[in-house]
């Protein structure tokens, strides 16, 4: 039985994975969240269920450790807990910024780094980071989002290259638009950065209007299960994809950014913004 650790569990992708993986009769696998009575329908479900935190030193070795006594080492990490911090470049302030590069990137990479050692003594793992259509190009007033999805984006091209000798092989999935919840602490997060009467102010409440409409749209969003897919595909596939990207509207934007290139993108957004 193969072991897979999921971070993140307690609602969106995160919990519809661990229901996903649950199913198969090949996987035992551990949903996490900080607050593990978040997860007593996964358990339910016949998921084991651990606390972690990925912005805790202990809490994250203490999950790995629990794994590797009962496994021998964790076979799949899937790196998802993360949120979306949104506002302007000078507007937000930097400690909401280092709160969520401590959530999207080092407790991402931190974990990656505990589970390593099992997997290379093991001689095979998968490790599959939850990124976003946001780690291939931007929207105004979510630099710091994009930033942390970048930065995954780039860990997990450097690491595939790393850890390909020891039998690991390393997925990222670019989601687009997914009702999660996330829409609403990305709102939330912008409601406390905003200054209506300031120089961003237009700007601000335009974004807040179309993420809104974009999020409502069955064109441009849907369910969670669609990334449980796409992840279940990445961590039992014999042959995983270097990325999945889910939904049609993302591959149509990361297409659109890559041809057009970026003066003619930021002229695409601006047109967009105007009939906002």
């Amino acid at each position: 039985m193969t072991a897979v650790l999921i971070t993140g569990c307690s609602s969106g992708i995160g919990r519809a994975t661990a229901l996903r993986l649950a199913r198969r009769a090949d996987l035992t696998v551990y949903a996490t969240a900080r607050r593990t009575e978040t997860l007593a329908d996964l358990a339910a479900a016949g998921c084991r269920v651990l606390p972690l935190d990925v912005t805790d030193e202990k809490s994250m070795a203490a999950a790995v450790q629990a794994i590797e006594a009962a496994h021998g080492c964790v076979g799949v990490l899937v790196n998802n807990a993360g949120y979306g911090e949104y506002g302007t470049v000078e507007e937000t302030a930097l400690d909401r910024v280092r709160e969520q590069f401590e959530t999207n990137v080092f407790g991402l990479a931190r974990l990656i780094q505990l589970v390593l050692p099992g997997m290379r003594a093991a001689g095979s793992g998968r490790i599959v980071n939850v990124s976003s259509m946001g780690g291939r190009f931007t929207f105004p007033v979510g630099a710091y989002y994009h930033a942390s999805k970048y930065a995954v984006e780039a860990i997990s091209d450097t690491l595939r290259f790393e850890v390909a000798p020891f039998g690991v092989s390393v997925s990222v999935i670019e989601p687009g638009l997914i009702r999660t919840g996330f829409e609403d602490v990305a709102q939330r997060t912008l409601s406390t950065s905003e200054v209506p009467e300031g120089p961003y102010g237009k700007l601000t409440a335009v974004m807040r209007e179309a993420t809104t409409r974009n999020y409502r749209s069955r064109a441009f969003a849907t369910g969670p299960d669609a990334v449980a897919r796409a992840i279940e595909h990445a961590a039992t596939a014999r042959r995983p994809r270097t990325r999945y990207v889910v939904t049609g509207a993302a591959r149509l934007m990361i297409h659109t950014r890559r041809l057009l290139g970026a003066r003619a993108f930021d002229a695409f957004l601006r047109q967009q913004l105007r009939s906002a």
